[in-house]
């Protein structure tokens, strides 16, 4: 069993350095606190950045510092200050952050700090290949590394890699703005599991792999290769008992044991004992909503003028990025608002806000949670909203309000708290009003419910969760109809093909022998394939077809001086041994007359989409579509077809990303049978990727070798993941 090797951009312990000396100190971040269970014992390993730069670690202090941390199960990687500024401050703040938030307008797109962030990311790849075994288990975490993930896979194609994202990821309207999008997409798709906090992110990140990479994607699976990737929602917790032992000890205290800021509270209480206190917790950043909340707190007052002096709001916005100029232009903004609104509203003996920059002890945020009647947490855009957990956590006896913005990623799991629309002053006036008004019995029934999840779903659970799904994902628990052709299947099969006396293989080409393309005509064969089939073709005792739905025109073309038998347009037409193409079938095709309309009519309202005209058959191509709304189309003329072509003899074929129309009595199966029955073959093979060749795995006798490419469904007996893997198992015919 290997270690587990968890990244981040920062590590869970900060240095100082003092008389020439180093001391590691644990953090108190929810992912530090989140990674203990994952983190602990000698079987595993954190890297990530020091919070040093190189500039500013004496040389002579360096093995310390590999010492100090390497005592918290550490490892540093090593950053420059202008790394720090192009990869953090740059890249990742500047472009990342802002556009997943949604905040397109403050999102920069500068090709040097694009360089610098996939250097960095190197950097981090390079610093897990070093420690890392095959046998190890790697879990990266969030935006600032999203290209480590492949950088590892390449290196280390068996390895298992997992990724979190502890930040929304954006519809596919937003993502599709940023230049570098594919490569980010490939540098996550590196990973085995990709984890997100909601479903809602799960499935705009699907989407955009859908529609920027063209992968298929079935419910929550991305096939890619010879992989299958799964995506998943994972909502993070906190650690529910350090909050709420830490509240039922601040009950506990004496008078003389409280903190100063305790006491200044309880006076302000007993001043006016019915007044209400709101709180308001948040780093400094755009994506909070800080400035909205303090108009909508205005707008609250001067809609309820009876809760002047009756209320106050008390807001704590920890310092974040003081060096990225729109946090600047924020800040100025805050302090600005806060002083109008207290200017305006503030009485002899009533000051509305009680604003603080600065971050507090774990002490006094305890303080805050247990004193404050409502909880006010609403951000524009959040990727969860620990905070809001901590606030109820705390509130040991189940009173409270939580007042919390639908667009948090905590809002899906705190159904019971006031939701609202961060951006409607007249919906948050009213909630206020909701919050200050409840029920005590109200507030403990919602309350109860809130504290029994949050207490059951907790941060470590989160953490287990998301192990044992990365586990089930590499041991392949996922159970397929038929067997993944392994090593000894393939040394078994190349065994009975080598002792046959006579040998008959069909061979699909579309997404068998060569990748889709969006143009069918452009996917011509290259000159390893050619060579590959050559050397098949020319064995002694060995049939080899080519069977396709392609038209025998394009075929013609690229085969028939090669002189390889072909089977086409699904078993209409045959060519062997380098002669013209004849009829396999007698097909009519008056019926098209009546159906190339209907195709055109789709053609005209489904853009990207063609029609490809096939000398008895119709092809209604959607893979240049938008992916859903190709799907919607193709669902849609399905329907129309079925019900046209009912007395007709023909039938639909619903193949990759294709439609086709053709005549009930012509399909792979029946033609390979026609040519299985006019010799004394000992070993028969066949091999496709779509529903087109399910028809020859269902028609051929038992013993025949059947490969589907690809982990759909299917009649065949094995199946292989890739092209790639197909041109690998024919190589062994050679």
């Amino acid at each position: 069993m290997g270690k587990t090797i968890i990244i981040s951009n920062r590590l869970p312990v900060q240095l100082q350095i003092s008389n020439e000396s180093i001391t590691a100190i644990p953090s108190v971040g929810g992912l530090a606190t989140g990674m203990k269970s994952v983190h602990s014992g000698g079987d595993s390993l954190w890297i990530g950045w020091s919070g040093l730069t190189d500039e500013e670690i004496p040389q002579e202090l360096a093995p310390k510092i590999d010492e100090a941390l390497a005592e918290h199960g550490s490892s540093k990687v090593k950053l420059t200050s202008a790394e720090v500024d192009g990869f953090y401050y740059g890249f990742s703040n500047r472009t990342i952050w802002p556009l997943f938030h949604y905040f397109l307008e403050y999102s920069e797109f500068e090709l040097a700090s694009w360089d610098i962030y996939k250097k960095v990311n190197q950097k981090f790849a390079d610093a897990i290949l070093e420690k890392a075994t095959d046998d190890d288990t790697i879990w990266v975490h969030d935006y600032q590394l999203m290209l480590v993930p492949q950088m590892v896979r390449e290196k280390r194609p068996d390895i298992s890699i997992g990724f979190f994202l502890h930040i929304p990821f954006p519809s596919y309207e937003i993502f599709r703005t940023m230049p570098w999008r594919k490569e980010v997409l490939s540098g996550l798709l590196g990973a085995d599991l990709i984890g997100f906090h909601t479903y809602d992110y799960e499935r705009h990140f699907l989407s955009s792999v859908r529609r920027l990479l063209g992968l298929d994607v079935s419910f929550n699976d991305i096939y890619l290769d010879d992989r299958t990737i799964k995506v998943d929602s994972f909502p993070m917790g906190i650690d529910y008992k350090k909050f709420s032992d830490a509240a039922k000890e601040h009950a506990q205290r004496s008078e003389e044991q409280k903190s100063e800021l305790q006491k200044r509270l309880d006076t302000h209480k007993k001043s006016t004992p019915d007044a209400k206190f709101f709180l308001s917790i948040d780093r400094l950043d755009y994506s909070k909503g800080i400035a909205k909340r303090l108009n909508a707190f205005e707008y609250f007052l001067n809609k309820y003028p009876q809760y002047k002096e009756k209320v106050r709001l008390i807001i704590l916005a920890v310092p974040s990025r003081s060096n990225v100029p729109q946090y600047q232009l924020l800040k100025k903004e805050i302090d600005e608002l806060v002083g109008r609104i207290n200017g305006e509203l503030s009485t002899v003996s009533w000051t509305p806000i009680w604003y603080f920059y600065r971050s507090m002890p774990f002490e006094n945020l305890i303080d805050l949670y247990t004193t404050c009647d409502i909880a006010w947490l609403t951000p524009i855009r959040d990727g969860m909203n620990l905070v809001a957990k901590e606030y109820i956590a705390t509130r040991t006896d189940k009173t409270g309000v939580l007042i919390l913005s639908e667009m948090a990623g905590s809002a899906n799991e705190m159904n019971e708290s006031i939701l609202i629309n961060p951006n409607n002053f007249e919906q948050i006036a009213d909630a206020l009003n909701q919050a200050i008004t409840m029920p005590k019995a109200e507030q403990q029934n919602r309350n109860s419910i809130l504290q029994k999840r949050l207490e059951r779903y907790n941060v470590e659970k989160w953490a287990n969760d998301f192990m044992t799904s990365l586990r089930n994902q590499k041991e392949g628990n996922t159970t397929y109809v038929s067997r993944k052709l392994s090593v000894d299947l393939m040394n078994t099969i190349t065994k009975d093909f080598g002792k046959s006396n006579k040998r008959l293989l069909f061979i699909d080409y579309d997404g068998t022998l060569a990748g889709f393309h969006n143009d069918p005509q452009k996917a011509s064969p290259d000159a390893e394939l050619y060579e590959l089939l050559d050397q098949i073709s020319n064995r002694e005792n060995t049939d080899m077809y080519l069977i396709s739905g392609r038209d025998k025109e394009t075929f013609t073309k690229w085969f028939l001086p090669k002189k390889y038998n072909m089977i086409v347009e699904h078993g209409v037409w045959i060519s062997q041994n380098g002669e013209e193409f004849r009829m396999l079938e007698n097909v009519k095709k008056d019926w098209m007359e009546k159906i190339h309309p209907v195709l055109e009519s789709f053609v005209d309202r489904t853009p990207g989409s063609f029609i490809e005209e096939k000398n008895y058959s119709l092809a209604w191509h959607y893979r240049n579509t938008d992916p859903d709304f190709g799907q919607k189309r193709a669902t849609e003329l399905n329907t129309v077809l079925t019900s046209l072509i009912a007395n007709d003899d023909l039938s639909v074929l619903n193949g990759n990303k294709v439609m086709e129309i053709k005549s009930s009595n012509v399909n792979k199966g029946r033609a390979a049978m026609r040519i299985y029955a006019e010799d004394a073959y000992d070993f028969v093979f066949a091999i496709g990727d779509d529903w087109t060749d399910e028809f020859m795995f269902q028609e051929l006798p038992e013993s025949a070798v059947t490969i589907k490419v690809g982990r759909q469904k299917t009649q065949a007996k094995y199946y292989v993941d890739s092209i790639k893997n197909v041109r690998d198992l024919l190589k062994r015919f050679t």
